[in-house]
């Protein structure tokens, strides 16, 4: 299997901020808004530096999205950050209203995503955001793996004419896609060729599904080995392709099985490739405190979980 250099271990939230210090330095459209989070958000080099293109909106998120929606209106470019559960379950009245039902340009930045969210426990760590926000008409979905993923992401969706979730994390993870990478919306990005398994993984889950390849194919096990940065537009090909060639798929997620990538790869499957599928997914429960790597265990969402999952579907082929 291909080997995987990890770079460094970095939070993805500092990649957002990365990113967005650069949109602006190059890009004077771009604003940003936050709801009292601007440190836990990494924003405060775009802050310091950009004072002018920077709104402290205080904690009022739904007011948040609406002056976001605002400024897209008048031409600017607006990043609207607050933690994922306030970005998306406290204010989905004001995005769907005045955001996705008039396609707005705006980004809803979204962090502490998920289970290492950590000791904050279950009234923080929201599993659900992925699928309220796909089912929006025209929102996409993008939910990268890494820190330089992320900065890569940031930068991408200025470019991007319309309404994007971008989610990201607290915990320091490996960092090991390429810097300074294009990133390309909607385009899945394969990261080794196998012939007995297609492993789609997203976000946090993606350095999890890896090591699990690398420990399946030690057992003779083939893993073709996909990263879906974006869950919406989906990349139907890549996957179609992939699973013509192995005919069982395992996709992996911090997020709830209900609503997540799972559901989106399974529906694609349903219509033109039924085949045996496993989700390693939260299974319709909340989180709790603790520790992050504890939950992720706790909840199903590790290594071996990934390895059993593999299993399974290799044993329905």
């Amino acid at each position: 299997m291909k080997a995987f250099e990890v770079q460094n271990h970095k939070d993805t939230r500092s990649g957002f901020g990365a990113g967005l210090e650069e949109l602006g330095k190059t890009n004077d459209k771009v604003v940003a808004l936050c709801a009292d989070l601007t440190g836990s958000l990494k924003m405060n080099a775009f802050a310091d530096n950009h004072p002018k293109r920077f709104i402290q909106t205080g904690i009022a998120e739904a007011n948040m999205i609406g002056m976001a929606a605002g400024l897209a209106t008048a031409g600017k470019i607006p990043f609207a950050g607050t933690f994922a559960n306030f970005a998306t379950g406290r204010v989905y009245d004001q995005i769907r209203q005045s955001v996705a039902y008039s396609n707005k340009n705006v980004k809803i930045c979204a962090s502490h995503a998920g289970l290492t969210l950590g000791e904050d426990g279950a009234t923080h760590q929201i599993l659900e955001d992925i699928g309220l926000m796909k089912m929006l008409p025209g929102m996409v979905v993008i939910n990268p793996c890494d820190y330089n993923q992320t900065k890569a992401a940031t930068i991408a969706i200025a470019n991007y004419v319309g309404p994007v979730y971008l989610r990201f994390g607290r915990p320091k993870v490996p960092n090991f896609t390429p810097e300074n990478q294009h990133f390309e919306i909607g385009q899945a990005v394969h990261l080794d060729e196998g012939s007995d398994l297609t492993i789609i993984a997203t976000g946090h889950l993606v350095w999890k599904a890896i090591e699990a390849a690398q420990k399946l194919e030690k057992n003779g096990i083939s893993v073709d080995l996909i990263n879906i940065h974006t869950i919406k537009p989906l990349d139907k090909e890549a996957i179609l392709q992939s699973v013509s060639k192995t005919g069982a798929v395992v996709t992996a997620e911090e997020h709830m099985m209900n609503g997540g990538l799972g559901d989106s790869v399974a529906q694609l499957l349903a219509h033109y490739l039924p085949c045996p599928i496993e989700m390693v997914a939260v299974d319709d429960s909340f989180g709790e405190s603790g520790k992050p790597e504890e939950l992720m265990t706790k909840y199903g969402l590790d290594t071996p979980d990934i390895i059993e999952a593999a299993e399974r579907a290799i044993a329905r082929k």
